[in-house]
C-alpha cells in the first residue's frame, strides 16, 4: 500500500516497496533499494550491478526504446560525476542513421547505415566499401590478434562460397600466410614446362612510388607481368571507374614462386647435362 503526499509517493509497505499496479499484475515496481522493475516485482533479485532498472517478465521479448527526432539523436550516457557533459555514451543518430560509441567523451567506433564497422573514424578508410575500416593515428597499430598458444593456430580464415581459400597462422615463433593448395582441390596436374622461356619474358624493373620518392625498390609493372603470370596480378590495366577515377592494378609476388623454381630446375637440368658432357669429354683426354 502506497501513501500520496504533496509531490511524492510514500510506501506503507512492510517491505518499503511501492508498486504501480495499473492491471492488476504488479507492472512496475519500485524496491526498498532503489531499483525499478517494469514486468517484475523483484527487480533488486538481479545482478546488482545491473539492477537499477530491469525491464521484461522472464517470457516473451522485451525491450526498451528512446523516441527521438528524425533530426536528432538519442543517447545512453555514463558519467560518474554530476556534469552537463558526458564521459561516455552511445548515440544513435537518425540523421545519418548510424550508431556511436563514444568512450571518454568522444567517439571512438562507429557501425555506419550500411553496417560498415568504422574504428577511429566516420568514414570508410581508402576506396571501397569496407565492413571493417580502421583509421591509424601517428602512433600505435591498427590491428592486433592474440592468443596465448604457442602451438600452430589460425588467427585469420578467409572463406568464400567454395569454403576456405586461405589463412594466417602463427606457432610458437613465426606466421604463415597461406592459400589453399591441397592436392585433392585440383585437377588436370601437369608438370610444368617451358619455365626458362617465361622468366625470361619477365621484365623486373628498378622504381620509386609516386608517394614515396625517397625509396628506390625492384620490382615488376603489374600489366607487364600479368601477361606472363595472369594469376598474380589483380585488376585490369588502365582500368578507371565510373566517375572515372584510376583502380590500379596490384601483384601478388609470391604467385611468381612457382615460375621460377621451374626455370630454376630447368637450368639445373641443363647445367647438369653440360657437366656430363664436360666430364666424358674430359675423361676421353
Amino acid at each position: 500500500m502506497s501513501e500520496v503526499k504533496t509531490n511524492k509517493i510514500t510506501s506503507l509497505a512492510s517491505n518499503n516497496d511501492i508498486t504501480l499496479d495499473p492491471d492488476g499484475t504488479g507492472a512496475v515496481v519500485v524496491d526498498a533499494g532503489h531499483s525499478l522493475g517494469v514486468g517484475t516485482a523483484s527487480p533488486e533479485s538481479f545482478y546488482s550491478l545491473a539492477d537499477d532498472i530491469v525491464l521484461g517478465t522472464g517470457s516473451g521479448g522485451r525491450g526498451l526504446t528512446i523516441y527521438s527526432g528524425s533530426s536528432d539523436s538519442g543517447y545512453i550516457g555514463f558519467n560518474d560525476t554530476a556534469s552537463a557533459g558526458m564521459q561516455g555514451f552511445i548515440q544513435y543518430n537518425h540523421n545519418g542513421d548510424y550508431m556511436a560509441f563514444a568512450p571518454n567523451g568522444s567517439e571512438k567506433v562507429r557501425i555506419d547505415d550500411n553496417g560498415n564497422v568504422l574504428v577511429a573514424s566516420s568514414t570508410n578508410v581508402g576506396t571501397g566499401d569496407h565492413k571493417v575500416s580502421i583509421q591509424k593515428g601517428t602512433s600505435g597499430r591498427c590491428l592486433g590478434l592474440g592468443t596465448t598458444l604457442t602451438s600452430a593456430s589460425i588467427k585469420v580464415s578467409f572463406v568464400n562460397g567454395n569454403g576456405t581459400v586461405g589463412t594466417i597462422q602463427t606457432n610458437g615463433s613465426g606466421t604463415s600466410y597461406n592459400t589453399s593448395s591441397d592436392h585433392r582441390l585440383k585437377e588436370a596436374v601437369v608438370d610444368m614446362t617451358g619455365a626458362i622461356d617465361r622468366v625470361k619474358a619477365l621484365a623486373p624493373k628498378r622504381f620509386n612510388f609516386i608517394a614515396d620518392d625517397t625509396v628506390t625498390v625492384d620490382g615488376f609493372l603489374a600489366h607487364e607481368a600479368q601477361t606472363i603470370v595472369p594469376e598474380a596480378v589483380s585488376g585490369t590495366h588502365n582500368e578507371v571507374d565510373d566517375d572515372g577515377n584510376a583502380v590500379m592494378q596490384g601483384i601478388d609476388q609470391s604467385k611468381l614462386v612457382p615460375l621460377l623454381v621451374g626455370a630454376l630446375k630447368e637450368s639445373i637440368a641443363k647445367i647438369e647435362t653440360l657437366e656430363t658432357k664436360v666430364a666424358a669429354l674430359e675423361a676421353g683426354e
